[in-house]
């Protein structure tokens, strides 16, 4: 089966999209052999479904299940044909029950964390912020205990935190170097385990051996065509996944429902605020002081409909400003005096959205000041 389909294969590199090369993928499946029972193996990166799908057919495919969460929409509409379920989701953004999977297939994203917006990079750690730091991280609860860790990164992502955290949380750990060199990679199994399981010689030795592959001291060995050892057993997974679903809509599902309820809502006045009853008209005229406090009060809000058939949903608001000026003054020793003041000023505001059929500004927000 090849890795790639071909239309997505020439951008693969500039859409930060690396699969695992065949020959990686053929001698790291040849280190996994099946449990007694069904199984629910997870790749949560999976591209196009590929990976997660040869390992389930190396399990045995009729007791395993395969699960996929793939951001990009074209990769996760191929992955949907290979696996049994796959989410067209950021993992960040996906609701996934713990201990749920056997096997954790873990190929991340490569790169450096950026801020977002609001400064924050939703990493926790004390090292270097990386992508794949962040997706072990969410990915490891998903994992059972004695279930088989898959860990395809770059080399040089093996830092003191991330190698911490694997001599921590894994037993009977193993690392080669991928048969692509290209992106220096290397293959990382393991066994879940609790802290208290952990031998600490063992865990000792991985350490030394990890960060020395990081710091590039040393080259790991290449991936053995045959596996030389006891292979990793996938464990059983009783149930299904309690929880697997994206915690926002799709947006093709997002799409269907605006099409499907001709908007948002069936009824704006169910949703927005019917008035029941017509207001008394005001004994005056309105000044500007009352126009601004019926504003602040909400009652020039809701649906309007024109004579000319226009459909406005209204809302009006009042906010204050302030109006700064500027005075000088001299005095007596000839030295000049600068007064600023600052005055208060409201200002009414009305926000129309129109809603009129048809209209060449439907949906868009119109503001009167």
């Amino acid at each position: 089966m090849a890795l790639m389909f071909p239309r997505l294969a020439r951008n693969f590199i500039k859409n930060g999209y690396f699969p695992t090369d065949e020959p990686t993928l053929e001698r790291a499946l040849s280190a996994l052999a099946p449990c007694n029972g069904s199984m629910s193996i997870l790749d949560p990166c999976a591209g196009e479904g590929v990976a997660i799908a040869e390992a389930a057919h190396a399990l045995g495919r009729e007791q395993v299940r395969a699960f996929a969460v793939e951001y990009d929409s074209e990769r996760a509409t191929h992955a949907r044909q290979l696996v049994d379920r796959c989410l067209h989701a950021d993992l960040m953004d996906a609701l996934i029950s713990r201990q749920s999977f056997g096997l954790l297939w873990l190929n991340p994203p490569y790169g450096d964390l950026e801020r977002g917006v609001d400064g924050n990079i939703g990493y926790q750690g004390q090292g270097r912020a990386r992508l794949e730091k962040l997706f072990y991280q969410r990915s490891l609860p998903l994992l059972q205990y004695n279930g088989v860790l898959v860990f395809i990164i770059p080399a040089y992502v093996l830092d003191a935190e991330l190698v911490g955290w694997l001599t921590r949380h894994f037993a009977d750990l193993r690392l080669y170097r991928a048969v692509d060199t290209q992106f220096k990679q290397v293959v990382i199994f393991g066994r879940r385990i609790r802290q208290r399981e952990q031998n600490p010689g063992a865990a000792r030795a991985a350490r030394e051996l990890m960060l020395q592959v990081g710091l590039g001291d040393i080259e790991a060995e290449a991936l053995p065509d045959v596996w030389p050892f006891q292979p990793y057993c996938v464990p059983a997974s009783p149930t299904e996944p309690e929880h697997f679903y994206r915690v926002t809509l799709e947006p093709a599902q997002f799409a269907d429902e605006v099409q499907r309820l001709q908007g948002l809502w069936p009824s704006l006045e169910t949703h927005l605020g019917a008035v029941h009853h017509s207001p008394r008209p005001p004994a005056r005229v309105l000044s500007h002081w009352h126009l601004a406090l019926a504003l602040a009060a909400g009652a020039v809000s809701g649906v309007v409909t024109a004579k000319t058939g226009k459909v406005l949903v209204v809302k009006g608001d009042t906010h204050k400003e302030k109006s700064l000026t500027t005075e000088y003054q001299e005095r007596d020793d000839g030295s000049v005096a600068e007064t600023r003041i600052l005055t208060d000023r409201f200002v009414p505001v009305i926000r129309a959205w129109d809603m009129t059929p048809g209209s060449s500004t439907l949906g868009q927000v119109l503001t009167i000041r």
